[in-house]
């Protein structure tokens, strides 16, 4: 088969020929047939994940078919439609695991880290890291939800908020151009807030019931005139920005942080208080939160925006994504 590795950190993208991986115990083999080029891969790309061994297959958002089930595998069977997230699998004895947390597991293998990911065409995952994927969503739109996708629904939908609230989208990058349509379909009054009167038009084509122009004005001001927020997604990867959005939110308001900054979040803590406000980030989901995301995008028809590329082409991909001009996720497709 042919696998787009990175043999050192640092390193370009190498197409190469690899043996066709077998399952082992409680294990499934996926025959690839679309994987999203996500920010997180620069962690294999530079070498930024401490203690990983090279050379490494990136891609956590993988989608296609079981083509083989290991020993003790009940719950797949082959042909099955599916795909594999972020979360590449659990301990199931560390205590979080125990109280069925799985996605703060102790010993989480992650996608394309732990283990080779989907920039191959064949890649083998554990059972429990798999999600079933609805057969009428095609495999190049399914793949970017397996990541940004749950990224931003699974963390609106247990922001707190119901229909009818004020939900703010900062940023319209590859989560906020999702999470606009997910807090639209939920029922939310779906604010947008970005950069430039230009970006306005994609905005409400996405469900925005109103833009800001942050160039323009200060954000939080205008979410106040809007009565302010209950929550305000951040997916920008500004920590300055995302701070100066507490001062929008309404009491009782949330800012939810999924875009990661380099720089530290200050909080002043006197808003905090007197507003009874909270600031808080989450983390993806496990394969459930996966099969609840491609569920909920199949019935209300959120689709990502996506750019495809050849397996041959991952270099081109990936550079595409890291340099901002991929409108809105780069995905690779197989043969």
């Amino acid at each position: 088969m042919k696998a787009a590795q990175i043999s050192k950190p640092g390193g370009n993208f190498e197409v190469v020929e690899r043996p066709v991986p077998v399952p082992g115990v409680r294990q499934v083999r996926i025959k690839v047939e679309a994987c999203g080029v996500c920010h997180s891969d620069v962690l294999v790309k530079e070498g930024l994940w401490p203690g990983l061994p090279y050379p490494r297959v990136p891609g956590h958002e993988i989608a296609g078919r079981i083509d083989a089930v290991g020993e003790g595998v009940t719950q797949w069977s082959v042909g099955q439609r599916v795909g594999v997230g972020w979360h590449g699998g659990h301990c199931f004895v560390c205590e979080p695991c125990r109280r069925g947390d799985f996605v703060l597991c102790r010993n989480q293998k992650v996608t394309g880290i732990s283990y080779d990911g989907g920039y191959q065409e064949y890649m083998v995952a554990p059972a429990e890291a798999v999600a079933a994927i609805p057969e009428e969503l095609p495999a190049a739109d399914a793949a970017p939800l397996l990541c940004a996708g749950i990224t931003v629904f699974n963390s609106l939908r247990n922001a707190g908020a119901r229909a009818g609230d004020t939900v703010a989208v900062q940023g319209l990058g590859g989560l906020g151009h999702l999470g606009i349509q997910y807090a639209r379909q939920m029922g939310f009054r779906t604010v947008a807030i970005g950069r430039g009167k230009d970006k306005e038009t994609l905005a409400r084509k996405l469900g925005a019931h109103d833009y800001i122009d942050a160039a323009d004005s200060s954000p939080a001001e205008a979410l106040q005139k809007l009565g302010g927020a209950k929550v305000v997604l951040a997916t920008a990867p500004d920590s300055k920005s995302t701070a100066a959005l507490i001062d929008g939110l309404a009491p009782n308001g949330k800012v939810l942080i999924v875009g990661v900054g380099a720089e530290t979040i200050d909080v002043p803590p006197l808003p905090l208080i007197l507003g009874r406000l909270a600031v808080q980030g989450w983390p993806s989901g496990t394969a459930m939160d996966s099969e609840d995301t491609l569920k909920f995008s199949s019935l209300s028809g959120v689709r990502p925006m996506i750019e495809k590329f050849p397996l041959e082409k991952a270099e081109e991909a990936y550079q595409q994504m890291i340099s901002g001009k991929a409108r809105f996720r780069a995905v690779l497709t197989m043969g």
